[in-house]
């Protein structure tokens, strides 16, 4: 569920006076997640951090084409960017369509 449609949900059930204050917190929370995860260095794939790692992340919306290049449990591929996908794919020895950020790969 998308953070907006879930803070439009819960509005009505905040106190008026505090509304404000609940969308400057959650405003605040996604604003310091996103910054902690464009400055913090990805942990190893089993480590404890990593799971923090991937929380922290959700929290900054860094998902599909805005995550990051780096993550705990995959691999960046550093190529031009007229290289076609084929190319990039048969590198990895993985199909194109799995190539895409947003879709784990098989």
């Amino acid at each position: 569920m998308d953070p907006s449609t879930l803070l439009s949900e819960l509005l009505p059930f905040i106190p008026a006076p505090y509304v404000g204050a609940v969308v400057d917190w959650v405003s605040f929370v996604i604003a310091a997640s996103a910054l902690l995860v464009r400055y913090w260095r990805p942990p190893a794939a089993g480590s404890r951090a990593a799971a923090v790692w991937v929380v922290v992340s959700a929290m900054a919306q860094a998902r599909g084409w805005n995550a990051p290049a780096y993550q705990p449990d995959r691999k960046a591929l550093m190529v031009p960017k007229d290289t076609p996908r084929a190319a990039a794919a048969a590198t990895l020895g993985l199909r194109p369509d799995a190539t895409r950020p947003d879709r784990p790969s098989a």
